[in-house]
This record gives C-alpha cells, structure tokens and sequence, in this order.
C-alpha cells in the first residue's frame, strides 16, 4: 500500500499517473519553518554545550577541592606521624644507653649508641645513592638512545 493508496487523489497527474514531486512537496515543510527550526535546534545544542561545561567545570572545581583538602590533612597525618618517629628514636637511643651504661661505662655507651646510628645512617644513604644512580643511568641511556 502506497500514500496513493492511502491518500486517493493526491499526487496524481493528469490521466492519474503519480507525481513524484508532489511525494516531496508535501512531506517538506516551507522553507522558513525549516530555517526556523534548524536555528532553534543549533541553539539548543549550543546551551546545551554550554551547560555541559559549566557543569563539568563545576564538578571539576569542587573535585580539586576536595583533593586539596585530603592531600593537606594527610600531609598533617604525615608531619604528626614523623615527628613522633623522631620522639621513638630519641627514646630508643637514651634507653639504649642507660641499659648499656652498667655493661661499659656511660661514655662507652654513648659511643657505642651514636656509633650504631651512623653506621645505619650511612648504611641508608649508601642504598639511596645506588638507587639514585640506577635512575640516572635509566634517563642517560633513554638520551644516548635518542641522540643517535
């Protein structure tokens, strides 16, 4: 069934044969309507463009925010946390000489204690200075790579 079925008398030329162009002509609206409404529906998709990004702006902003406000309060957390590592170690390091004091004398306890401390100090720094080294040998090679 065809809209000259549908429709008995539209579309038809003269001896009723069907007319092509009147199938367009009534399915198009005017040409005014149709500049109207692409109009309208560009400005539509423009506000809603600019909502979207003044929503995800938003949102953006207030996630910044939040972030800002976690990393602070765990920098706090950390700071408190080392300060009082420092308070355990110095608490370590005086009961360690007060027990070593009756074995050897309280000098020789001092230096035995201070003694022990260095050689982890430099223990550490020695490790730190290898891994430091084994990531400038990473960048240095990437660059010799890039060079040639």
């Amino acid at each position: 069934m065809d809209d000259a079925d549908r429709h008995p008398g539209v579309g038809l030329i003269d001896g009723g044969a069907p007319d092509p162009a009147s199938d367009i002509e009534a399915s198009q609206p005017d040409d005014g309507e149709t500049e109207e409404t692409l109009v309208e529906e560009a400005s539509a998709i423009i506000d809603d463009a600019r909502n979207y990004a003044e929503a995800e702006i938003a949102f953006q902003k207030t996630r910044a925010k939040l972030a800002g406000r976690l990393v602070g309060a765990s920098a706090g957390l950390v700071i408190v946390a080392l300060i009082l590592l420092h308070i355990a170690l110095l608490a370590l390091a005086v009961g360690l000489v007060i027990a070593l004091e009756p074995i050897v004398t309280i000098w020789g306890a001092i230096g035995i204690v201070v003694g022990g401390m260095l050689l982890i100090t430099g223990l550490l720094g020695w490790m730190a200075l290898k891994r430091a080294q084994k990531l400038s040998a990473l960048f240095s090679s990437s660059e010799k790579i890039e060079d040639q």
